[in-house]
C-alpha cells in the first residue's frame, strides 16, 4: 500500500489526502495503527458529487455525515484499512488533535486551522488507519508564514475572533443580519484567506455548512 494509491482509489469519490501522520501515543490513534490518513473534500467538484448522491436528495437528516459514512466505509474495505468519522459520538475521535499532527494543518492568526490547499476552508470527511507504515511525503510549511496581509484578522463582521479566542455566541447572533453574508457564503474570515479563494469550494456548499452550525 502507498499514498499514492490511496489518493488514486478516493479520488472516483472526490476525496483527497489532507495529509497523513504516523501516530504517537499522544495522538490518542486507534491501537495497532502505523499510518493514519485524513480525508476531506477534492475542489473544485465535491458539491456537485455530493449533491447527485442519494443522501442528499432523500431530504433525510445529516445527509453528509451518512454519505460520508457509507463512501468511506466502502473505501476502507477497498484499501483493507479502518474507517474513522469526526462525528458519531461521544465518544469523539480526536480529529483536530489528527489534523495538527499530519504537519499540513496549522493555527491561523485568528486560531483556526489553516490548512496548505484548503487554507481555512479545511474540513475533514473521515480518516483512514492502515496497520503498515507508509512512505510521507514531506509537508509544506504554514501557508500564513507567506501571508503579509494577514486579511482574516479583520474579515469578521462582527470581530468575533478580537479577544483572542472564536467568541460563537457573538458570531451566531449576528448571521440573521441583513448586511451579514457568512450565511449565505460562508464565514467571511474563511472565504477572504488566499489559500481559500484558490481551494475552489462553491458558496452553495459552505451555506449548507452554515446551516448546520447556526
Amino acid at each position: 500500500m502507498t499514498l499514492d494509491k490511496v489518493e488514486k482509489t478516493i479520488k472516483d469519490s472526490c476525496l483527497t489526502v489532507m495529509g497523513a501522520f504516523h501516530p504517537r501515543p499522544e495522538h490518542i490513534a486507534p491501537e495497532g495503527t502505523g499510518t493514519l490518513v485524513m480525508l476531506g473534500p477534492e475542489e473544485p467538484g465535491f458539491w456537485g458529487h455530493f449533491t447527485a448522491s442519494p443522501e442528499y436528495q432523500d431530504g433525510s437528516n445529516d445527509p453528509l455525515d451518512r454519505w460520508s459514512e457509507r463512501v468511506i466505509t466502502g473505501l476502507a474495505d477497498t484499501l483493507q484499512a479502518s474507517p474513522y468519522f469526526p462525528f458519531g459520538g461521544p465518544p469523539f475521535q480526536p480529529f483536530i488533535r489528527w489534523a495538527r499532527a499530519t504537519g499540513r494543518a496549522h493555527q491561523s492568526p485568528v486560531g483556526l486551522l489553516v490548512h496548505d490547499t484548503a487554507g481555512l476552508m479545511i474540513s475533514y470527511r473521515g480518516a483512514l488507519a492502515f496497520e503498515a507504515v507508509l512512505d510521507l511525503p514531506e509537508n509544506p510549511a504554514s501557508p500564513c508564514l507567506s501571508c503579509d496581509d494577514e486579511p482574516c484578522i479583520t474579515a469578521c463582521p462582527v470581530d468575533a475572533f478580537g479577544q483572542g479566542f472564536y467568541d460563537v455566541p457573538t458570531c451566531k447572533a449576528d448571521l440573521d443580519r441583513a448586511e451579514n453574508g457568512c450565511m449565505a457564503r460562508g464565514c467571511a474570515v474563511r472565504r477572504i484567506c488566499p489559500v481559500s479563494q484558490a481551494y475552489g469550494r462553491e458558496e452553495a456548499q459552505s451555506s449548507f455548512h452554515m446551516e448546520a452550525f447556526k
